[in-house]
């Protein structure tokens, strides 16, 4: 039975240092971010998606778990199955601080799969366009990550899970990217207690308690608190 389910986005990494990937300008390699995260950009010239997701994987295997993340694995380890992370990261730092079962809905940095054929495996630190797919043998290899216009994955299951819990928080997310900035809603109307943990509000009222100031010093003292109130 889930009592909890966590949203992180990417606040929790920021003191991690992935949350300065773009240069002063906001750019990268002179393309914003988003338009080397999409099909029709992947399409149009993969080489530079590819480059673009090798220098964000190397970057991520560079970083390490910060108080946040080392707080959330430790409540995991309290409330077993009671607790559902779901991430729109795709550092993998929540698996590298010790937490089990994370629900990647926007993918993940260290996987890749093959547009022909679905298979999924372990992503090379480096991928290339020509490399094939370890099943079929296509060489049409992507990174597993959820691009703009993409349905994230296991929406089913996170719907559920917000549903029969008793408790929903949003760490560090924007609340601007649909459809993880509509959870709140969604576990609101079910009769779900609503915690947003941020810097500041990000501005959906329906969140019933703030909790503000950098993850790594808010979330260690909301998982304190949330253990406490779930029992």
């Amino acid at each position: 039975m889930i009592d909890l389910v966590v949203l992180t986005g990417a606040g929790v990494s920021a003191e991690s240092g992935l949350a300065t990937f773009r240069d002063a300008g906001g750019l990268w390699e002179g393309q914003r971010p988003e338009d080397v995260a999409t099909p029709q950009a992947f399409a149009r010239d993969p080489d530079l998606v590819h480059r673009f997701y090798n220098a964000r994987r190397a970057a991520a295997g560079e970083a390490t778990p910060n108080a946040a993340h080392s707080a959330l694995a430790a409540l995991q380890d309290r409330l077993g199955e009671r607790m559902l992370l779901v991430t729109q990261n795709v550092d993998g730092l929540h698996e590298a601080a010790g937490h089990r079962g994370v629900i990647h809905m926007h993918g993940a940095l260290n996987r890749a799969t093959c547009g022909a054929c679905g298979h999924r495996w372990a992503a090379p630190a480096v991928m290339e366009t020509d490399d094939p797919c370890p099943s079929c043998g296509a060489p049409a290899t992507r990174p597993d990550i959820v691009w703009f216009g993409e349905m994230p994955q296991e929406m089913e299951r996170i719907y559920k899970a917000l549903d029969a819990a008793h408790v929903f928080a949003a760490i560090g997310t924007s609340g601007l990217v649909y459809p993880a900035a509509g959870f709140v809603d969604v576990a609101a109307s079910a009769g779900v207690l609503c915690h947003e943990i941020n810097l500041a509000p990000g501005g959906n009222p329906t969140f019933h308690q703030l909790f503000s100031g950098p993850a790594t010093q808010a979330v260690p003292s909301w998982c304190a608190d949330v253990e406490a109130l779930l029992g």
